[in-house]
């Protein structure tokens, strides 16, 4: 049950999603939250944990300490970044369906759980790469996550034996220029903007707010970000329950 405030900004928000012509929805982890996939940075998240050793996840999920030290990163990996059994949540799949004839949705995620597009969203742009995409770094020879998942430690490539990586974006590397561009892109062009489960606190893609020039912006996320002041709604609730409001409204 949602307060009667936030009630009405969901169906403020519901009319303006049925009278937009093109919709750009940028997601953080927040969104999957309810598909069993735990944030990172509330009290509870990912990056609230020590690795052993003591490193801190944004070290261990870094550039440096992949190529210096694959097998912890691995590990980590493995156990805390990749959930091959996670299904879309309602909130993935309403962003799915409201594309139509009449309504153009772009999703721009930074998330690497590849969700958006097993709901079926037609066009996501994926900021920080995909989990289920890995590839050698030195043929490029690609592989899927199964395989990567079969080797106890360190992948390698059945080709020339050497280190299997993740294609997705580590801490210290730069994010595909084609992928930024269309997501600026997107986010301009957009009549409505909806900011979906994230901190805003990852640069530079965070900045992207800032290429928002059109009608409504909305920013659903359970707690109060640094850009709450710049949105025209603000909805601090359970993306699910928001998510099943404006559905009735649709």
């Amino acid at each position: 049950m949602i307060e009667d405030q936030t009630y009405e900004k969901a169906v403020r928000l519901a009319e303006i999603i049925k009278n937009s012509k093109k919709l750009c929805v940028f997601t953080g982890a927040g969104i999957s939250v309810p598909s069993g996939i735990p944030d990172f940075r509330s009290a509870e998240g990912l990056f609230s944990e020590k690795t052993p050793g003591g490193y801190s996840p944004e070290d261990v999920v870094s550039h440096d300490f992949f190529i210096k030290n694959p097998e912890l990163f691995y590990s980590f990996y493995k156990e805390k970044m990749i959930y091959p059994r996670a299904k879309p949540n309602a909130a993935h799949l309403f962003f799915a369906q409201l594309e139509n004839d009449s309504r153009e949705v772009t999703v721009v995620t930074q998330n690497i759980d590849c969700l958006h597009s097993d709901a079926g969203s037609t066009s996501v742009e994926e900021l920080h790469g995909c989990a289920r995409k890995n590839y050698c770094v030195k043929c490029g020879e690609k592989y899927d996550l199964d395989y990567v998942l079969g080797f106890v430690s360190v992948p390698v490539c059945a080709k020339d034996g050497c280190i299997v990586r993740p294609d997705v974006v580590l801490y210290g590397e730069s994010l595909n220029t084609q992928v930024v561009c269309r997501a600026i892109n997107a986010v301009r062009s957009a009549d409505t903007m909806i900011i979906v489960g994230t901190s805003l606190r990852v640069y530079p893609a965070a900045s992207f707010v800032s290429y928002f020039k059109g009608e409504t912006l909305a920013l659903i996320n359970k707690s109060a970000t640094d850009y709450d002041s710049a949105a025209d709604i603000v909805i601090n609730a359970d993306i699910i329950d928001i998510i099943e409001t404006i559905k009735e409204r649709i």
